[in-house]
């Protein structure tokens, strides 16, 4: 639950690095969040719109940290537009965020695998 929690601190930081455990940990604990309300909404209310105001809140959050993993894997945070493009791109996307960190320190930072290690 803690990246959960770290990500929504660094609630609009795109700079920076983040690691592929976090970005699936968000990601994860954010789709299972919005399932249950969901489930919740629907079959309270007959509506998604809690389900839709909690997506609305962890949109920017979301966007950056996808660009953090991005740029963990030195690319830029230009390269979420690529999912615009029909199939190919979201695949071409989803390899991008699955790929394992560049080892040495790029230009958006140290390498965040070798900080968790030290601290």
């Amino acid at each position: 639950m803690h990246w959960y929690i770290d990500v929504l601190k660094k609630y609009a930081t795109f700079s920076g690095r983040a690691r592929r455990q976090e970005y699936w940990m968000f990601t994860l604990i954010s789709s299972l969040i919005y399932v249950v309300l969901m489930v919740i909404d629907i079959s309270t209310l007959g509506t998604g719109v809690i389900a839709m105001i909690y997506e609305l809140a962890v949109l920017l959050p979301s966007l950056a940290v996808a660009v953090r993993r991005l740029h963990d894997t030195e690319r830029s945070g230009w390269w979420l537009l690529i999912a615009l493009i029909p199939l190919v791109g979201a695949i071409i996307l989803l390899v991008f965020l699955a790929s394992d960190s560049k080892p040495e320190a790029n230009g958006y930072g140290p390498n965040p695998k070798l900080a968790a290690a030290a601290a």
